[in-house]
């Protein structure tokens, strides 16, 4: 019951919370990224949703679109500004997503929704992860996130596939609000970014 219906009711209801009580915060983020960045203020990118069916991903915009003298875009370290890794640091730039949490296409808690270009690569144990909705944050998230290896991080999501439920969601989202407010594991993709998944081989 809880996967099926009370679920997506406890995203609507959380979701609504969180947007009224920040967003004074959001408009301020929004702003100083239009100047930050001389244009654009969010960053949407095709992700994969449930069952693989894509959808556009909202986030704030932490880099700017710098390229070099051949039309590549520079490294992300080189894009990223000040005023963007703090953003990260505070998990700010993810707040967009409870937009995408309203319109029904991510839930709070679920496996990151990856990259389109991933989805071939999985094996049949790895595409398990794309059977739920995509969250803002996950059991790998709280286990380590970028630390960890990918087989460990599939081996986190298909687990959460398989055991969910309110307490699992609930004690997920805590531990997201504790590791946010101490600065660990969530914000580790500011200076330890995840290499690329390349499949099995």
């Amino acid at each position: 019951m809880y996967r099926n219906l009370l679920k997506r009711l406890f995203d609507l209801l959380i979701s609504c919370i969180v947007l009224i009580l920040f967003s004074p915060l959001m408009l301020c983020v929004y702003v100083v990224l239009k100047v930050v960045n001389k244009g654009d203020a969010f960053f949407l990118q095709e992700r994969p949703g449930l069952l693989g069916r894509p959808f556009y991903i909202i986030k704030f915009k932490t880099m700017r679109d710098l390229h070099n003298k051949d039309g590549k875009l520079l490294p992300d370290k080189e894009r990223l500004t000040r005023a963007g890794k703090i953003i990260r640091q505070l998990s700010i730039d993810e707040l967009p997503q409870l937009l995408n949490v309203l319109r029904g296409e991510m839930s709070l808690i679920g496996p990151r929704p990856l990259l389109m270009a991933y989805l071939p690569l999985y094996n049949g144990f790895q595409r398990r992860r794309n059977e739920v909705k995509p969250g803002i944050t996950g059991w790998a998230q709280v286990n380590g996130r970028n630390a960890i290896s990918w087989n460990q991080k599939f081996e986190l999501d298909v687990w959460y596939v398989d055991n969910i439920s309110f307490r699992t969601d609930l004690k997920i989202l805590i531990l997201t609000v504790v590791k946010v407010m101490k600065g660990s594991d969530i914000n580790s993709s500011v200076d330890v970014p995840m290499p690329r998944f390349t499949g099995n081989n």
